[in-house]
């Protein structure tokens, strides 16, 4: 499981139900900051297993990576050079891994001028990096609360809606949308392919 950040509202007593909703969990939870968490709060209230805060992990012919892309004290993105650098270094050293790479903050507008306004702000520099690397196949983020889909040229762009509320697209201004909770599922091939798909959940499930 990958979990992109803002796991709590700015409320640290949040990650306790966070932490009792997935205490069964088999599988690992991976966990990064967003906008409305410090990596401090979700490294300590998230220790210990199922929650893994690993920068890269090798899953067989996959490359997991996990950045931080949180500015403290603002609601935008910024990768600082030591993140792009340690992203670097980890796909090179797993160069025969395709790689998965996520992150809290979208890279690419989303068509909503106030949101594309909290975006990643150093997103060239991003793209230069995984540029040199050809196992890059996937790159996915939360932060949104809405669906996107594209690609850059052989990596899959992937925003993901919010397991809260939604906000509107292509809203000029701040504005919550109707639709329900959702989540992406994405099944990674053996051969570098990414299947994947957007569940919305039904207020009564």
């Amino acid at each position: 499981m990958l979990l992109t950040g803002d796991l709590v509202h700015d409320e640290i007593g949040g990650y306790a139900a966070l932490r009792a909703r997935f205490a069964a969990s088999r599988s690992p939870v991976h966990c990064l900051p967003g906008n409305h968490d410090t990596s401090e709060d979700v490294r300590r209230e998230l220790a210990g297993p199922p929650f893994v805060h690993e920068f890269a992990v090798r899953y067989d012919a996959w490359l997991v990576v996990m950045l931080d892309s949180t500015v403290a004290g603002a609601n935008h993105g910024h990768l600082q050079a030591e993140e792009l650098e340690r992203l670097d270094r980890a796909l090179a050293e797993n160069a025969d891994a395709y790689a998965l790479v996520c992150l809290h903050h979208q890279p690419v507008p989303h068509g909503s001028r106030w949101l594309d306004e909290l975006m990643l702000d150093n997103a060239p520099e991003f793209f230069s990096v995984l540029a040199q690397h050809s196992g890059v196949r996937g790159l996915a983020w939360g932060h949104t609360h809405q669906p996107f889909e594209g690609m850059h040229g052989r990596v899959r762009l992937m925003g993901t809606p919010s397991t809260c509320m939604q906000f509107t697209q292509n809203a000029v201004e701040f504005e919550v949308d109707t639709r329900p909770p959702a989540y992406r599922w994405l099944e990674l091939e053996d051969e570098g392919g990414i299947e994947t798909g957007i569940e919305w959940v039904d207020a009564d499930e």
